[in-house]
């Protein structure tokens, strides 16, 4: 890397990675801050300690390669979990550097969202149908991405919407997606 792109890596105001099969190859700081590591310790660890669970990271790499095979890029917002436990919502764009395999070499660039999203306690479902929620789709889609029915799915945005306070489905995306209520 010539001089100014390592310098443009290194102090870029969003947080960057480069991962190898979802394995971490470097970062910057402000990814290492972001998540609440330090840089060494991230390298050569599994992106895997930055989700809330392994579930949200297998299924969210599943639908990220599949994105990714049919355009090599990736974007989304979602849940993330900072070294000391705490979540918070963050803004993914990745790119695969190969065709064939999308995993084997990646750049991503993670954008800390807790200053327009609060994160209310949700358990694992709920986080998955809220993060869907945010990308825009409808209780049936979510239900067949998920393997649920639509009441399922309303059932669980009920209980998101008593543990928000919101007052209807509009109201709930909004507190998600960071706008005032």
């Amino acid at each position: 890397m010539d001089d100014i792109a390592c310098i443009a890596f290194e102090r870029a105001p969003i947080g960057l990675v480069v991962t190898r099969h979802r394995i971490v190859e470097t970062c910057n700081d402000a990814f290492a801050d972001m998540f609440g590591h330090a840089r060494q310790d991230l390298s050569g660890k599994s992106i895997a300690v930055l989700y809330p669970s392994l579930r949200e990271f297998a299924d969210l790499g599943a639908r990220g390669r599949e994105e990714m095979r049919s355009g090599q890029s990736y974007r989304d917002n979602r849940i993330m979990k900072r070294c000391d436990g705490s979540l918070f919502w963050c803004q993914v764009h990745g790119r695969s550097l190969s065709r064939g395999d999308v995993f084997a070499q990646c750049v991503w660039s993670f954008v800390d969202l807790s200053h327009q999203r609060r994160v209310v306690e949700l358990t694992l479902r709920e986080r998955e149908i809220a993060t869907l929620m945010v990308q825009g789709l409808t209780n049936k889609e979510i239900a067949a991405h998920l393997g649920n029915s639509p009441r399922t799915i309303e059932a669980h945005r009920s209980r998101m919407m008593r543990k928000t306070g919101a007052r209807g489905t509009g109201d709930l995306i909004a507190l998600l997606v960071g706008l005032p209520g």
